[in-house]
């Protein structure tokens, strides 16, 4: 999946928000080199097969979406032991990568040993890395998604360090501390610091909104890999430019990427990949519709969120989109 010297753009992972319906329809795009999955999270047991196979349908399909975008199988948990089972039974199902989420800043999975509160126990981090590096064949690569630290920026030298010394392929870096949330600034510099110093790959994550902020970002870390989230789908032109700035994609005039996002053709397509999965019913499909609005909103330029939240069924949802595009207040500029 990542090559050292290889530009790759990376769908992030996002809890409750890049469900197997919405990989497949950033995989239209054709902007991402893979997207790695909702974390799966191992407690007291390794992970029984049905529960990877429904967090993960892509696994009965080469671990790719229909729409043809790699998928990585994402683990979180603190017992280096369960871990390790738990990838080697993703594996065995037909995973082709493995990631490692130490990253997590929610409060109730770091009470409970898992995610970011990893990042205080530098010697854990290697050991969980090398039970699931030990766990699976050499030909599937392992690598891990942590923060700058718990609370400081520096532990993520040491943090990565551990990551590399238990055999991570490669590292995913947020520039962030748990404390720090998804509050501002963001802290690029050290993840230009480690990627000098580790010898394997590091990708970029965090705060990357517009085309200028993608720039800016490449110039103080130095790397050709990166991963977005949050921002892919608040401006859904993003990827696409980011990928052409990576020579992944062929380069669009920039007028294109001014043109205000088709939203209704976008949400369509999230509801017709919603059809493809029994567990996604009308309810949760209006529910992830209006979730991407939100961000859309919150993070990106859509206005007038209010009256859409109100939506009581996919029907309503459209009609206000249709009367708003009418007007033109869908947009993507500013």
């Amino acid at each position: 999946m990542i090559q050292p010297d290889v530009p790759a753009l990376v769908l992030a992972p996002m809890e409750g928000v890049t469900d197997a319906p919405m990989r497949a329809v950033q995989g239209l795009t054709g902007a991402f080199t893979y997207a790695v999955t909702e974390f799966l999270r191992v407690t007291q047991t390794a992970l029984p097969r049905g529960v990877v196979l429904r967090h993960v349908p892509e696994l009965r399909n080469g671990c790719r979406t229909r729409t043809g975008l790699p998928v990585q199988v994402q683990l979180l948990g603190g017992d280096a032991g369960l871990v390790g089972e738990s990838a080697a039974v993703a594996v065995e199902l037909g995973a082709t990568a493995i990631d490692l989420n130490f990253g997590c800043p929610a409060p109730t999975v770091n009470r409970h040993d898992g995610g970011a509160t990893l990042l205080k126990y530098p010697h854990r981090i290697r050991e969980i890395v090398a039970a699931v590096r030990a766990a699976v064949p050499r030909e599937v690569p392992v690598s891990a998604k942590m923060r700058l630290g718990w609370d400081r920026l520096d532990p993520i030298f040491e943090n990565a360090e551990m990551a590399a010394q238990g055999g991570a392929s490669w590292i995913t870096i947020h520039g962030r501390t748990r404390t720090a949330g998804y509050a501002p600034p963001i802290f690029w510099a050290p993840i230009g610091k480690v990627r000098e110093r580790l010898g394997i790959p590091v990708v970029a994550n965090g705060d990357i909104w517009t085309i200028a902020d993608f720039r800016r970002c490449r110039e103080e870390t130095g790397c050709v890999h990166y991963m977005l989230g949050r921002s892919a789908l608040a401006n859904p032109h993003l990827p696409r430019q980011a990928a052409a700035e990576l020579s992944l994609a062929p380069r669009e005039p920039e007028c294109e990427f001014d043109a205000p996002v088709d939203w209704p053709a976008q949400l369509q397509r999230l509801v017709a990949w919603s059809e493809e999965f029994p567990d996604c019913r009308p309810g949760r499909v209006l529910a992830r519709l209006k979730q991407w609005l939100s961000m859309a909103a919150k993070f990106g330029a859509f206005t007038r969120f209010d009256a859409i939240k109100r939506a009581e069924s996919l029907d309503e949802l459209f009609a206000g989109l249709d009367e708003r595009a009418a007007v033109g207040c869908l947009s993507t500029s500013g």
